[in-house]
């Protein structure tokens, strides 16, 4: 399952770093993160890019499989893209129906519909 979001005028750093806490308060564990800055032509301003993964024991206890992927691509000004890529079977929809919530309630007034 995938949840694409588009915020206006917010800091990608700062989504990055709140979607974090927010899939791990759902039980996930924190895989590999990745926070990159690019300079856009002229050189006042930047885009950041993004990608966070997160774990789920499998079934039966025996190792971790990969549950949820971040993507953000934006730059505080402007349009800030936040796609996840969701496993349903390690990351449960009322898992996803949470988050989402929570990613609502913080970001809803920012959000681009």
């Amino acid at each position: 399952m995938q949840v694409k979001k588009a915020y206006k005028n917010i800091n990608p750093e700062m989504l990055y770093d709140e979607v974090q806490d927010l899939v791990i308060k759902q039980g996930a564990t924190l895989g590999e993160r990745k926070l990159e800055t690019y300079s856009l032509p002229g050189g006042s301003s930047h885009v950041s890019r993004a990608t966070i993964t997160f774990k789920m024991p499998t079934q039966g206890g025996k190792g971790q499989k990969e549950c949820v992927r971040v993507h953000i691509v934006g730059s505080a000004i402007g349009e800030t893209k936040m796609m996840l890529d969701i496993d349903e079977k390690l990351f449960r929809p009322a898992n996803v129906s949470a988050l989402e919530e929570d990613l609502d309630f913080i970001f809803g007034s920012y959000e681009i519909k």
